[in-house]
């Protein structure tokens, strides 16, 4: 660990240049890249049901009640 950060100090003005700052960008997007779901999204429903699919939250508009939990 203490070598890392020797050759940190010694190459302190090439590491934050735009060029050293471009290579340490692409180093950790490879390292910690995130594994995206697929795209696609499928559903399979019965007779006369109503879906809805989404990537997100849905809000489908209706009137609140007072027995909601939320007002």
């Amino acid at each position: 660990m203490e070598e890392f950060v020797d050759w940190i100090i010694y190459n302190k003005q090439w590491l934050f240049s735009g060029a050293g700052l471009m290579v340490l960008a692409w180093i950790g997007r490879i390292v910690f890249k995130k594994k995206y779901a697929s795209s696609t999204q499928t559903i399979r429903s019965g007779d006369r049901s109503t879906n809805v699919q989404a990537g997100r939250d849905v809000s489908i508009g209706r009137e609140k009640t007072e027995n909601d939990a939320e007002n």
